[in-house]
C-alpha cells in the first residue's frame, strides 16, 4: 500500500503534458529523454549490423550491392559510436542517478544540461539527414584521403560528430561542477560511489578530448569545402595527419564510453554479493589513472602506417601500461565476490557477463599492442572482434546492467525477472557466437570491412550471422517486457536490492528534488558489512 501512495504522490506533484518534457530542467527527466533518443539511436545501429551479417552470410551479393554495404557499414559504426555508445552511461544513465547519489536536488547548472540534450538531437539529425543524402561510405573514422575525394555527405555526417561533440562537453562541465560543489552535507571524495568516480574521470576525458576531435573533423570540412591542403600531400600536407588527430581524441573516448560501465559495474557486484567494496581507493584512482594514460596511447592504431619503429616501440610499451589500471579493477572486483551472499538477479548476471567479456576484450587487446603480431592481424576481423569484445561485452553490457539495476527507481514498477534472465542468457549466447567466430575469421586472414570473402571463409561468417538473429531476439524480448513492465510491473518499493547509495532511501520514482528532506549520511554507500550486522539479515534481491 504504501508504495502504491508513494506512486500516486509522486504522479499528482510531477507537472504532466508534452511541453512540461520538453522544457523540463529537472535531470530526472532530461536523463529518460536522453534514454528514448539513445535507445531509438541503438536500434537503427543495430538494424544496420543484421544487414551486415545478412549480406556477409555468403559471398557475393545477398541483399546490397558493394556501394550500399559500404554506406551500411559507416552508418552502423558512425551511430553506434557518436549517437549510442558515447552519451549512453553519462548522458543518460549519470544524469538520471548522479545527483541523487550525491544527495543533491538537480545538476549544477539545470538549463545547461536541456541545452545539452537539444544539441544532441540537433547533431542527430544531421546525421540521419546523411543516411538520405548520399549516405557517407569512408568508415566511422573518415580517414583522408578517401573522405576528401568521395561524393558521398561527409560533410553532414561529420558536421553532426562536431555539434554532438559540445552537448559532451557541457555534460562533463555540468557533472565535475556537479561533484564538486553538491554533495550532500558530510559526504566526503572517499565516501563516493565508485560510479560518480568512474562519471568524473569520464567527464575530465570529454572536456580535454572532445575539442581534439571537434578540431579534426572541421578541418576534414575545410579540406573538402576550400581545399585548403592540411591533409593533401600535392600541397604540403599528410593524410597520416588526420590519423594523429583523430586518434588523439578517439582513444581517450574509448574510456569515455567504457570508464562509466567500470562504474556501473563496481555498484552492481557490491550490491548483489552483498560485500563491501574490496579495494576501493584503488578501483576510484584507477579511473583516474586510465583518463590520463588514455592521451598517450593513440599511436597503437597506427602501427602499420610509418611510424618511428622507437615510437611504435613507445605506444607498445604505453598500451601495455593501460591494462594495468583496468586489470586492477577486475582483481578487486572478483576479491569482492570473493566468498561473497551473491545474488543472481538480472543486473548481477550482466555485472557477470562483462566481467568474462571485457576480461577477453582485454587480453586480445595484448596481441594488438604487440608490434609483430599487430602487423599480422590489423585491419582484420580479429580487430572487430576485439573492438566489440570491449565495446559490447564492456560498455553495452555494463549499460545494460545498470538499465535493469536503476529501472525500478526510473518507473517505480519491476519488470518479469524470468524474462529477462531468458533474455540476458540469449544476448550472451548470441554475442559469443557472433564475435569470437569473428577472433578466428581474422587470425585465418579475413579482411574487416570486404563486402566479398573467398568460398573458404563462409562457414565462419555464416556461424557469425546465426549468432547475430540470436542476439537481436534477445533485445527484442528484453524491449517487451521493459516496456510492459512500464504499465503493467509490480511496484517497486523505494530499494528493491538493498542497495545503500543514497538514491535508493528516496521512493520510487523520485520526487520532483528527490529528497523529502536533506539525505543523512550514517554509513558509506558499501558498508555491506556494517549495515547487515546492524539489521541483522542480508538484504536480499
Amino acid at each position: 500500500m504504501s508504495e502504491n501512495i508513494a506512486l500516486a504522490r509522486n504522479y499528482l506533484n510531477t507537472p504532466r503534458g508534452l511541453k512540461s518534457w520538453l522544457l523540463t530542467l529537472d535531470h530526472k527527466r532530461i536523463g529518460v529523454l536522453y534514454l528514448i533518443a539513445i535507445m531509438a539511436s541503438f536500434f537503427l545501429g543495430g538494424v544496420f549490423a543484421l544487414l551486415i551479417r545478412w549480406e556477409l552470410l555468403n559471398p557475393g551479393r545477398d541483399i546490397m550491392g558493394p556501394d550500399t554495404y559500404n554506406q551500411v557499414f559507416t552508418l552502423h559504426g558512425a551511430i553506434m559510436i557518436f549517437l549510442f555508445i558515447i552519451p549512453s552511461i553519462p548522458a543518460a544513465l549519470g544524469n538520471f542517478v548522479l545527483p541523487q547519489m550525491l544527495g543533491a536536488k538537480d545538476v549544477a547548472f539545470p538549463r545547461l544540461n536541456l541545452a545539452s540534450w537539444y544539441i544532441y538531437l540537433f547533431g542527430a539529425l544531421f546525421a540521419v539527414y546523411s543516411m538520405f543524402s548520399s549516405a557517407v561510405d569512408t568508415g566511422w573514422t573518415f580517414y583522408t584521403p578517401y573522405s576528401t575525394e568521395t561524393t558521398t555527405s561527409v560533410i553532414s555526417m561529420t558536421m553532426g560528430a562536431f555539434i554532438l561533440g559540445f552537448s559532451s562537453i557541457f555534460t562533463g562541465l555540468n557533472f565535475i561542477v556537479t561533484i564538486h560543489k553538491l554533495r550532500a552535507p558530510g559526504m566526503t571524495w572517499r565516501q563516493l560511489p565508485l560510479f560518480v568516480w568512474a562519471l568524473y574521470a569520464t567527464a575530465i576525458i570529454q572536456v580535454l578530448a572532445t575539442p581534439v576531435l571537434g578540431i579534426t573533423l572541421l578541418l576534414l570540412v575545410l579540406e573538402r569545402v576550400f581545399g585548403i591542403g592540411i591533409f593533401d600531400p600535392a600541397m604540403g600536407g599528410d593524410p597520416v595527419l588526420y590519423q594523429h588527430f583523430f586518434w588523439f581524441y578517439s582513444h581517450p573516448a574509448v574510456y569515455i564510453m567504457i570508464l562509466p560501465g567500470m562504474g556501473i559495474i563496481s555498484e552492481l557486484i557490491a550490491v548483489f554479493a552483498h560485500r563491501k567494496i574490496f579495494g576501493y581507493n584503488a578501483i576510484a584512482f584507477s579511473s583516474l589513472a586510465i583518463a590520463f594514460i588514455s592521451f598517450l596511447v593513440w599511436g597503437h592504431h597506427m602501427f602499420v602506417s610509418g611510424q618511428s619503429p622507437l615510437a611504435a616501440m613507445i605506444f607498445s610499451f604505453l598500451t601495455f601500461l593501460v591494462g594495468i589500471p583496468s586489470g586492477i579493477k577486475v582483481f578487486n572486483w572478483l576479491a569482492t565476490l570473493y566468498k561473497g551472499s551473491i545474488s543472481f538477479a538480472t543486473p548481477m548476471l550482466y555485472a557477470l557477463s562483462f566481467l568474462f567479456l571485457f576480461t577477453i576484450g582485454g587480453l586480445t587487446g595484448i596481441f594488438l599492442g604487440a608490434l609483430a603480431t599487430d602487423v599480422h592481424l590489423h585491419d582484420t576481423y580479429f580487430v572487430v572482434a576485439h573492438f566489440h569484445y570491449v565495446m559490447m561485452g564492456g560498455t553495452v553490457m555494463a549499460f545494460l546492467g545498470g538499465i535493469h539495476y536503476w529501472w525500478p527507481k526510473i518507473w517505480g514498477r519491476m519488470y518479469s525477472e524470468f524474462w529477462a534472465k531468458i533474455a540476458a542468457v540469449l544476448v550472451f549466447i548470441g554475442f559469443n557466437v557472433t564475435f569470437f567466430t569473428q577472433f578466428i575469421l581474422g587470425t585465418k586472414g579475413m579482411p574487416r570491412r570486404y563486402y566479398n570473402y573467398l568460398d573458404q571463409y563462409q562457414p565462419l561468417h555464416a556461424f557469425s550471422s546465426i549468432g547475430s538473429w540470436i542476439l537481436g531476439l534477445g533485445f527484442v524480448v528484453m524491449l517487451v517486457y521493459l516496456l510492459h513492465s512500464i504499465y503493467r510491473g509490480r511496484p517497486a518499493g523505494s530499494n528493491p536490492w538493498g542497495a545503500l547509495t543514497l538514491e535508493w532511501t528516496n521512493s520510487s520514482p523520485p520526487p520532483p528534488e528527490n529528497f523529502d528532506e536533506a539525505p543523512v549520511l550514517t554509513h558509506g554507500p558499501y558498508d555491506y558489512d556494517k549495515v547487515l550486522v546492524e539489521e541483522g539479515s542480508p538484504a536480499r534481491a
